[in-house]
Protein backbone atom coordinates (compact mmCIF):
# COMPACT_ATOMS: atom_id res chain seq x y z
CA UNK A 1 0.00 0.00 0.00
CA UNK A 2 3.06 2.47 0.51
CA UNK A 3 3.50 0.83 -3.03
CA UNK A 4 0.77 2.71 -4.42
CA UNK A 5 0.79 5.72 -2.19
CA UNK A 6 4.29 6.70 -3.52
CA UNK A 7 3.10 5.73 -7.15
CA UNK A 8 -0.36 7.91 -6.77
CA UNK A 9 1.89 11.08 -5.35
CA UNK A 10 4.82 10.54 -8.21
CA UNK A 11 2.20 10.73 -10.96
CA UNK A 12 0.26 13.44 -8.91
CA UNK A 13 2.32 15.95 -7.99
CA UNK A 14 4.11 15.94 -11.60
CA UNK A 15 1.48 18.82 -11.80
CA UNK A 16 3.34 21.25 -9.64
CA UNK A 17 6.21 22.56 -11.81
CA UNK A 18 4.60 21.21 -15.28
CA UNK A 19 4.54 24.99 -16.64
CA UNK A 20 7.79 26.59 -14.26
CA UNK A 21 10.01 23.93 -16.60
CA UNK A 22 8.50 25.28 -19.65
CA UNK A 23 8.94 29.03 -18.22
CA UNK A 24 11.53 30.31 -20.30
CA UNK A 25 9.52 29.27 -23.94
CA UNK A 26 6.27 30.53 -21.93
CA UNK A 27 8.12 33.78 -21.63
CA UNK A 28 9.07 34.33 -24.61
CA UNK A 29 5.65 33.14 -25.94
CA UNK A 30 3.79 35.53 -24.10
CA UNK A 31 7.09 38.38 -23.35
CA UNK A 32 7.23 37.82 -19.87
CA UNK A 33 9.61 39.12 -17.22
CA UNK A 34 11.94 37.05 -14.88
CA UNK A 35 9.23 37.88 -12.13
CA UNK A 36 6.59 37.28 -14.10
CA UNK A 37 7.67 33.92 -14.74
CA UNK A 38 8.36 33.16 -11.28
CA UNK A 39 4.45 33.52 -10.92
CA UNK A 40 3.96 30.52 -12.60
CA UNK A 41 5.13 28.65 -9.41
CA UNK A 42 3.79 31.38 -6.80
CA UNK A 43 0.57 31.23 -8.04
CA UNK A 44 0.44 27.56 -7.36
CA UNK A 45 1.42 27.88 -3.89
CA UNK A 46 -1.59 30.41 -3.31
CA UNK A 47 -3.94 28.36 -5.08
CA UNK A 48 -2.62 25.56 -2.46
CA UNK A 49 -2.95 27.77 0.45
CA UNK A 50 -6.43 28.24 -0.31
CA UNK A 51 -7.11 25.05 -0.77
CA UNK A 52 -5.58 23.65 2.64
CA UNK A 53 -7.08 26.51 4.10
CA UNK A 54 -10.14 26.32 3.35
CA UNK A 55 -9.64 22.16 4.08
CA UNK A 56 -8.54 22.85 7.57
CA UNK A 57 -11.48 25.43 8.44
CA UNK A 58 -14.25 23.02 7.33
CA UNK A 59 -12.28 19.67 8.56
CA UNK A 60 -11.94 18.40 5.44
CA UNK A 61 -9.44 16.35 5.72
CA UNK A 62 -10.80 14.24 8.93
CA UNK A 63 -14.52 14.10 7.79
CA UNK A 64 -13.96 13.05 4.06
CA UNK A 65 -12.61 9.50 3.72
CA UNK A 66 -9.34 10.06 1.83
CA UNK A 67 -9.58 8.29 -1.30
CA UNK A 68 -12.32 9.74 -2.95
CA UNK A 69 -11.25 13.16 -1.78
CA UNK A 70 -7.58 12.58 -2.90
CA UNK A 71 -8.58 10.73 -6.35
CA UNK A 72 -11.18 13.96 -6.69
CA UNK A 73 -8.41 16.70 -6.42
CA UNK A 74 -5.77 15.26 -8.81
CA UNK A 75 -8.47 14.38 -11.34
CA UNK A 76 -9.56 18.51 -10.90
CA UNK A 77 -5.63 19.51 -11.09
CA UNK A 78 -5.28 17.22 -14.07
CA UNK A 79 -7.97 19.33 -16.11
CA UNK A 80 -7.46 22.59 -14.85
CA UNK A 81 -3.34 22.05 -15.47
CA UNK A 82 -3.92 20.62 -19.13
CA UNK A 83 -6.19 23.98 -19.88
CA UNK A 84 -2.73 25.73 -19.62
CA UNK A 85 -1.64 24.25 -22.62
CA UNK A 86 -3.99 26.10 -24.41
CA UNK A 87 -3.98 29.05 -22.73
CA UNK A 88 -4.12 32.26 -24.83
CA UNK A 89 -2.36 34.28 -22.21
CA UNK A 90 -0.72 34.62 -19.28
CA UNK A 91 -3.65 35.99 -17.22
CA UNK A 92 -5.70 32.71 -18.09
CA UNK A 93 -2.69 30.78 -16.99
CA UNK A 94 -2.17 32.19 -14.01
CA UNK A 95 -5.95 31.62 -13.49
CA UNK A 96 -5.65 27.28 -14.28
CA UNK A 97 -2.39 27.28 -12.78
CA UNK A 98 -4.63 28.41 -9.17
CA UNK A 99 -6.58 25.86 -9.36
CA UNK A 100 -4.16 23.43 -10.11
CA UNK A 101 -2.14 24.58 -7.11
CA UNK A 102 -6.37 24.72 -4.92
CA UNK A 103 -6.40 21.01 -5.80
CA UNK A 104 -3.02 19.87 -5.03
CA UNK A 105 -4.08 20.47 -1.44
CA UNK A 106 -6.32 17.57 -1.77
CA UNK A 107 -3.56 15.54 -2.70
CA UNK A 108 -0.91 16.09 -0.86
CA UNK A 109 -1.32 16.56 2.61
CA UNK A 110 -4.30 13.61 2.86
CA UNK A 111 -1.46 11.20 1.35
CA UNK A 112 0.62 12.04 4.98
CA UNK A 113 -2.28 11.21 6.84
CA UNK A 114 -3.26 8.16 4.51
CA UNK A 115 0.03 6.60 4.90
CA UNK A 116 0.23 7.06 8.94
CA UNK A 117 -2.73 4.98 8.78
CA UNK A 118 -0.66 2.04 7.97
CA UNK A 119 2.44 2.70 9.84
CA UNK A 120 3.20 3.33 13.67
CA UNK A 121 6.38 2.73 14.72
CA UNK A 122 8.14 3.23 11.47
CA UNK A 123 5.60 6.64 10.65
CA UNK A 124 8.95 8.89 9.52
CA UNK A 125 10.19 6.08 6.96
CA UNK A 126 6.85 6.13 5.62
CA UNK A 127 5.87 9.58 5.24
CA UNK A 128 9.68 10.15 3.99
CA UNK A 129 9.16 7.54 1.76
CA UNK A 130 5.53 9.66 0.19
CA UNK A 131 7.48 12.69 0.37
CA UNK A 132 10.02 11.79 -2.16
CA UNK A 133 7.74 10.09 -3.99
CA UNK A 134 6.29 13.52 -4.57
CA UNK A 135 9.53 15.35 -4.53
CA UNK A 136 10.37 13.27 -7.61
CA UNK A 137 7.21 13.97 -8.96
CA UNK A 138 7.47 17.47 -8.87
CA UNK A 139 10.86 17.16 -11.02
CA UNK A 140 9.35 14.96 -13.97
CA UNK A 141 8.58 18.38 -15.91
CA UNK A 142 11.86 18.67 -16.32
CA UNK A 143 12.76 14.88 -16.89
CA UNK A 144 10.20 14.67 -19.82
CA UNK A 145 11.98 18.83 -20.89
CA UNK A 146 14.67 16.62 -21.52
CA UNK A 147 13.82 15.06 -24.14
CA UNK A 148 14.66 16.03 -27.88
CA UNK A 149 12.04 18.05 -29.62
CA UNK A 150 9.73 18.02 -26.33
CA UNK A 151 7.27 20.93 -26.81
CA UNK A 152 5.60 23.03 -23.50
CA UNK A 153 1.97 22.04 -24.76
CA UNK A 154 3.30 18.27 -23.89
CA UNK A 155 4.96 18.66 -20.79
CA UNK A 156 2.14 20.11 -19.73
CA UNK A 157 -0.28 17.51 -21.04
CA UNK A 158 2.20 14.93 -20.20
CA UNK A 159 1.80 16.12 -16.47
CA UNK A 160 -2.15 16.30 -16.65
CA UNK A 161 -2.16 12.60 -18.04
CA UNK A 162 0.22 11.24 -14.97
CA UNK A 163 -2.11 13.31 -12.73
CA UNK A 164 -5.08 11.60 -14.64
CA UNK A 165 -3.27 8.11 -13.81
CA UNK A 166 -2.89 9.32 -10.10
CA UNK A 167 -5.93 9.28 -9.32
CA UNK A 168 -7.30 6.27 -10.79
CA UNK A 169 -4.71 4.38 -8.99
CA UNK A 170 -5.94 5.61 -5.35
CA UNK A 171 -9.68 5.23 -6.61
CA UNK A 172 -9.17 1.61 -7.63
CA UNK A 173 -6.47 0.48 -4.90
CA UNK A 174 -6.28 2.24 -2.32
CA UNK A 175 -7.99 1.70 1.54
CA UNK A 176 -7.05 2.63 4.71
CA UNK A 177 -4.72 0.73 6.81
CA UNK A 178 -5.13 -0.85 10.33
CA UNK A 179 -4.53 2.65 11.96
CA UNK A 180 -7.09 4.52 10.79
CA UNK A 181 -7.95 7.92 12.23
CA UNK A 182 -11.60 7.55 13.23
CA UNK A 183 -14.02 10.55 11.27
CA UNK A 184 -15.25 13.15 13.43
CA UNK A 185 -18.41 15.45 12.25
CA UNK A 186 -17.61 19.06 12.27
CA UNK A 187 -16.19 21.35 14.76
CA UNK A 188 -15.04 24.79 14.63
CA UNK A 189 -12.82 24.64 17.84
CA UNK A 190 -10.75 22.08 16.06
CA UNK A 191 -8.41 24.53 14.63
CA UNK A 192 -8.11 25.92 17.89
CA UNK A 193 -7.38 23.17 19.54
CA UNK A 194 -4.37 22.65 17.27
CA UNK A 195 -3.05 26.17 17.79
CA UNK A 196 -3.09 25.22 21.69
CA UNK A 197 -0.54 22.56 21.36
CA UNK A 198 3.08 24.28 22.06
CA UNK A 199 4.82 21.05 20.69
CA UNK A 200 2.72 21.68 17.14
CA UNK A 201 3.38 25.75 17.12
CA UNK A 202 7.40 24.85 17.58
CA UNK A 203 7.28 21.93 14.65
CA UNK A 204 5.11 24.44 12.86
CA UNK A 205 7.90 27.29 13.06
CA UNK A 206 10.74 24.83 12.49
CA UNK A 207 8.80 23.77 8.75
CA UNK A 208 8.16 27.61 8.35
CA UNK A 209 12.21 28.15 8.13
CA UNK A 210 12.18 24.88 6.17
CA UNK A 211 9.65 26.51 3.43
CA UNK A 212 11.47 29.53 2.93
CA UNK A 213 14.40 28.04 1.63
CA UNK A 214 12.69 24.58 -0.40
CA UNK A 215 10.13 26.08 -2.51
CA UNK A 216 12.32 29.39 -3.90
CA UNK A 217 15.40 26.93 -3.83
CA UNK A 218 13.73 24.97 -6.46
CA UNK A 219 12.18 27.30 -8.32
CA UNK A 220 15.29 29.32 -9.25
CA UNK A 221 18.05 26.87 -9.17
CA UNK A 222 17.14 25.52 -13.09
CA UNK A 223 17.68 29.57 -14.20
CA UNK A 224 20.74 29.39 -11.79
CA UNK A 225 21.91 26.52 -13.79
CA UNK A 226 20.95 28.62 -17.13
CA UNK A 227 22.58 31.74 -16.33
CA UNK A 228 25.48 29.86 -14.82
CA UNK A 229 26.00 27.93 -18.30
CA UNK A 230 25.84 31.45 -19.92
CA UNK A 231 28.81 33.19 -17.41
CA UNK A 232 30.81 30.39 -18.65
CA UNK A 233 30.63 31.03 -21.40
CA UNK A 234 29.48 28.11 -23.34
CA UNK A 235 27.32 28.27 -26.58
CA UNK A 236 23.64 27.49 -26.70
CA UNK A 237 23.10 23.85 -28.53
CA UNK A 238 20.03 21.56 -27.90
CA UNK A 239 22.31 19.24 -26.60
CA UNK A 240 23.31 21.89 -23.79
CA UNK A 241 19.63 22.87 -23.24
CA UNK A 242 19.50 19.31 -22.55
CA UNK A 243 21.38 19.04 -20.00
CA UNK A 244 20.83 21.63 -18.06
CA UNK A 245 17.17 20.31 -17.94
CA UNK A 246 18.69 16.89 -16.92
CA UNK A 247 20.72 18.92 -14.11
CA UNK A 248 17.30 20.35 -13.06
CA UNK A 249 15.54 17.36 -12.67
CA UNK A 250 18.50 15.57 -11.17
CA UNK A 251 18.52 18.52 -8.61
CA UNK A 252 14.98 18.32 -7.36
CA UNK A 253 14.65 14.30 -7.85
CA UNK A 254 17.45 13.59 -5.86
CA UNK A 255 15.78 14.96 -2.82
CA UNK A 256 13.54 11.63 -3.13
CA UNK A 257 16.21 9.55 -1.79
CA UNK A 258 16.98 12.06 0.15
CA UNK A 259 13.21 11.68 1.81
CA UNK A 260 13.67 7.86 2.37
CA UNK A 261 17.42 8.39 4.04
CA UNK A 262 15.88 11.16 6.10
CA UNK A 263 12.66 8.96 7.25
CA UNK A 264 15.14 5.98 7.82
CA UNK A 265 17.57 8.43 10.01
CA UNK A 266 14.59 9.67 12.00
CA UNK A 267 13.23 6.73 12.97
CA UNK A 268 16.42 5.72 14.34
CA UNK A 269 18.07 8.48 15.78
CA UNK A 270 15.21 11.13 16.33
CA UNK A 271 13.28 13.30 13.93
CA UNK A 272 14.83 16.28 15.81
CA UNK A 273 18.33 15.81 15.22
CA UNK A 274 17.51 14.82 11.37
CA UNK A 275 15.98 18.15 10.76
CA UNK A 276 18.61 19.97 12.20
CA UNK A 277 21.26 18.06 10.60
CA UNK A 278 19.67 18.57 7.25
CA UNK A 279 18.71 22.10 7.30
CA UNK A 280 22.38 22.67 8.35
CA UNK A 281 23.94 20.74 5.72
CA UNK A 282 20.99 22.64 3.40
CA UNK A 283 22.00 26.07 4.73
CA UNK A 284 25.33 25.39 3.94
CA UNK A 285 25.23 24.95 0.46
CA UNK A 286 22.81 28.21 -0.17
CA UNK A 287 25.84 29.97 1.56
CA UNK A 288 28.44 28.35 -0.60
CA UNK A 289 27.19 28.07 -3.92
CA UNK A 290 28.11 31.42 -5.01
CA UNK A 291 31.62 29.99 -5.26
CA UNK A 292 30.98 27.63 -8.26
CA UNK A 293 28.52 30.01 -10.56
CA UNK A 294 30.05 30.33 -13.99
CA UNK A 295 32.32 27.36 -13.67
CA UNK A 296 31.57 23.97 -15.69
CA UNK A 297 28.29 22.33 -14.61
CA UNK A 298 31.03 19.21 -13.63
CA UNK A 299 31.27 21.76 -10.76
CA UNK A 300 28.09 23.00 -10.62
CA UNK A 301 26.31 19.69 -10.50
CA UNK A 302 27.60 18.04 -7.06
CA UNK A 303 26.90 21.31 -4.95
CA UNK A 304 23.08 21.23 -6.28
CA UNK A 305 22.79 18.01 -5.77
CA UNK A 306 23.81 17.78 -2.71
CA UNK A 307 22.16 20.81 -1.49
CA UNK A 308 18.90 19.18 -3.39
CA UNK A 309 19.16 16.00 -1.17
CA UNK A 310 19.13 17.70 2.21
CA UNK A 311 16.97 20.62 1.56
CA UNK A 312 13.78 18.32 1.32
CA UNK A 313 15.07 15.29 3.57
CA UNK A 314 13.75 16.28 5.93
CA UNK A 315 10.32 17.71 4.84
CA UNK A 316 8.18 14.46 5.65
CA UNK A 317 9.63 14.75 9.44
CA UNK A 318 8.19 18.06 10.58
CA UNK A 319 5.07 16.18 9.51
CA UNK A 320 5.48 13.20 11.23
CA UNK A 321 6.26 15.40 14.43
CA UNK A 322 2.71 17.62 14.42
CA UNK A 323 0.96 13.97 13.58
CA UNK A 324 2.26 12.88 17.21
CA UNK A 325 1.86 16.45 18.12
CA UNK A 326 -1.73 16.56 18.21
CA UNK A 327 -4.87 13.84 19.42
CA UNK A 328 -5.62 11.56 16.55
CA UNK A 329 -9.13 13.16 15.62
CA UNK A 330 -7.13 16.83 14.29
CA UNK A 331 -4.48 14.92 12.14
CA UNK A 332 -5.90 15.93 9.21
CA UNK A 333 -7.15 19.41 10.05
CA UNK A 334 -3.25 20.08 11.87
CA UNK A 335 -1.53 19.08 9.08
CA UNK A 336 -3.19 21.07 6.47
CA UNK A 337 -2.51 23.83 8.70
CA UNK A 338 0.50 23.47 8.70
CA UNK A 339 1.16 23.02 5.13
CA UNK A 340 -0.77 26.16 4.26
CA UNK A 341 1.26 28.36 6.78
CA UNK A 342 4.18 27.09 4.83
CA UNK A 343 3.26 27.48 1.17
CA UNK A 344 1.92 31.07 2.16
CA UNK A 345 5.47 32.05 3.20
CA UNK A 346 6.88 30.65 0.03
CA UNK A 347 5.11 33.12 -2.00
CA UNK A 348 7.25 35.62 -0.79
CA UNK A 349 10.49 34.01 -0.78
CA UNK A 350 10.04 33.05 -4.20
CA UNK A 351 9.28 36.42 -5.13
CA UNK A 352 11.83 37.54 -3.37
CA UNK A 353 14.30 36.36 -5.41
CA UNK A 354 13.96 38.18 -8.50
CA UNK A 355 14.67 41.94 -7.32
CA UNK A 356 17.89 39.96 -5.73
CA UNK A 357 18.91 39.55 -9.40
CA UNK A 358 18.20 43.18 -10.75
CA UNK A 359 20.07 43.78 -7.47
CA UNK A 360 23.24 41.63 -7.29
CA UNK A 361 22.77 39.32 -9.97
CA UNK A 362 22.47 35.65 -10.15
CA UNK A 363 25.65 34.47 -8.51
CA UNK A 364 24.95 36.22 -4.72
CA UNK A 365 21.01 35.48 -4.81
CA UNK A 366 20.75 32.24 -3.12
CA UNK A 367 22.53 33.13 0.78
CA UNK A 368 19.46 34.74 1.46
CA UNK A 369 17.69 31.31 1.95
CA UNK A 370 20.00 30.17 4.56
CA UNK A 371 17.72 32.11 7.12
CA UNK A 372 15.13 29.31 6.55
CA UNK A 373 17.59 27.03 8.28
CA UNK A 374 18.97 29.35 10.80
CA UNK A 375 15.10 29.96 12.34
CA UNK A 376 13.95 26.12 11.87
CA UNK A 377 16.90 24.75 13.42
CA UNK A 378 16.14 27.75 16.41
CA UNK A 379 13.02 26.25 16.91
CA UNK A 380 13.66 22.70 16.53
CA UNK A 381 15.99 22.84 19.50
CA UNK A 382 13.06 24.89 21.37
CA UNK A 383 11.09 22.32 20.67
CA UNK A 384 13.63 19.30 21.86
CA UNK A 385 14.17 21.46 24.80
CA UNK A 386 10.52 21.27 25.60
CA UNK A 387 9.86 17.69 24.96
CA UNK A 388 13.10 16.86 27.41
CA UNK A 389 11.71 18.97 29.94
CA UNK A 390 8.39 17.40 30.01
CA UNK A 391 9.86 13.62 29.96
CA UNK A 392 11.75 15.10 33.43
CA UNK A 393 8.08 16.14 34.88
Amino acid sequence: MLAVLAVAELLGMSLWFAASSVAPQLARQWSLTTSQAGWLTTIVQFGFVFGAGSAAILNLADIIPSCPYFAAAALIGALANAGVAYAGGFGMALLLRFVTGFALAGVYPPAMKMAATWFRARRGFAIGTVVGALTIGKATPYLVHALPHASARGVILTASACAIASSLLIATSYFDGPFPFAPRPFEWSLVRTVFERREWRLATAGYLGHMFELYSFWTWIPLFIIASVAAEGTAVTPHVRSMEALLAFGTIAIGGAGCVWGGLAADRRGREHLVMLAMAISGTCALVIPLVFGLTLWAVAPLAWVWGFFVVADSAQFSTLVTEAVPPHAVGTALTIQTSLGFLLTTVSIQLIPPLVTAVGWRWVFPVLALGPVFGIASIRRLLGAKRALAAA
